[in-house]
């Protein structure tokens, strides 16, 4: 008699349970059964939150069940990485968005988990396109304008950042000692806070991606004086790079996509592939345009190999501008 193929997957799955592995083979073979949460740890409306959204409906599409997005906000966008590798599962149903701040901010405070350890990555997407901005009614046309100011007027400077330790922080920072400026930090959870800050004047300057300051800048109400990006934007080409304007730095804080620790390389696989996909759509490439984000994919082993170097480069970067844990 002919064996149909489910059956032989079920004598399979039926041997496999005599050496304890039928769980993990089912569970790899079943999945994605149920819909899969995707944590953004920045809040909703941002240049992150808005890829991130359009993203997930395309792999939505490609796994065949919902992907939605959660908005977790908080501890300079790690707080939603540290809460999945507390709580969630390690069965490709809760994942996360991985900004830079996971790999430093070990460095720089206490936290809940270790980022060489608690997580499983499965791949670099982007990387963010930053701006530096200041109101359209400002009184600096220019970047080095400002710079002169804040050169001649220590502390007089506030700039905006989405978080202590989080890349703007830790560049403008870097800015500053090479230069010799004194400025004020002001932190908040997100780009929609930073740009209500900047058009209250409540800072001076707010240093952002281009998918947070875009729609300001289209609408004039905003002045980008700077970019970090390696060349011009083609959405914004009259604003200069740093090193256009003399500082030798190219800044885009890529990101990728992970789990908690312990996936399932079959899950992880499946993962890796529909995201990949994904990024090939013709929707995805419209919102990085549209946002500004570059292109930056790295496969799952890419992906962790980069990491664990960047976490090292992270650890001596903060020990250099004096801000490590006591």
């Amino acid at each position: 008699m002919a064996i149909s193929r489910r059956n032989l997957f079920g004598l399979a799955l039926a041997a496999a349970a005599t050496l304890g592995v039928a769980p993990t083979v089912a569970a790899a073979a079943d999945y994605p059964s149920r819909p899969i949460t995707l944590i953004v740890p920045f809040p909703a409306g941002g240049g992150t939150d808005t890829h991130l959204r359009v993203l997930s409906e395309l792999v939505s599409k490609e796994l065949g069940q919902p992907v939605t997005v959660e908005n977790k906000g908080g501890a300079s966008g790690t707080l939603g990485p540290a809460t999945m590798a507390a709580t969630a599962k390690p069965d490709g149903y809760t994942l996360s968005q991985m900004p830079a701040t996971v790999y430093r901010l070990p460095f720089i405070q206490k936290t809940s988990f270790d980022p060489k350890t608690d997580f499983t990555y499965i791949l670099q997407l982007t990387g963010y396109a930053f701006a530096v901005a200041v109101k359209a009614d400002a009184p600096w046309q220019t970047w080095q304008e400002l710079l002169d100011y804040a050169k001649a007027n220590p502390g007089k400077v506030s700039y905006s950042t989405s978080g202590a330790g989080g890349t703007q922080h830790i560049t403008m920072e870097q800015i500053a000692k090479k230069l010799g400026i004194k400025w004020i930090h002001v932190p908040y959870k997100g780009g929609g806070e930073q740009n209500a800050a900047l058009l209250g004047g409540h800072t001076t300057l707010s240093a952002a991606s281009t998918g947070t300051l875009g729609g300001l800048a289209d609408a004039g109400n905003i002045r980008l004086l700077v970019m970090w990006t390696p060349t011009r934007l083609e959405r914004f080409p009259d604003v200069p790079t740093l090193r256009e304007e003399g500082i030798d730095m190219v800044v885009t804080s890529p990101y990728g996509i992970a789990g908690p620790a312990g996936m399932d390389p079959a899950i992880v696989k499946t993962l890796h592939d529909a995201f990949l996909k994904a990024t090939k759509d013709p929707a995805h490439a419209e919102i990085m345009r549209k946002i500004g984000f570059v292109e930056d994919y790295l496969g799952t082993d890419d992906y962790e190999k980069f990491v664990m170097k960047f976490i090292d480069e992270q650890k001596a970067m903060v020990e250099d501008l004096g801000l490590s844990k006591k």
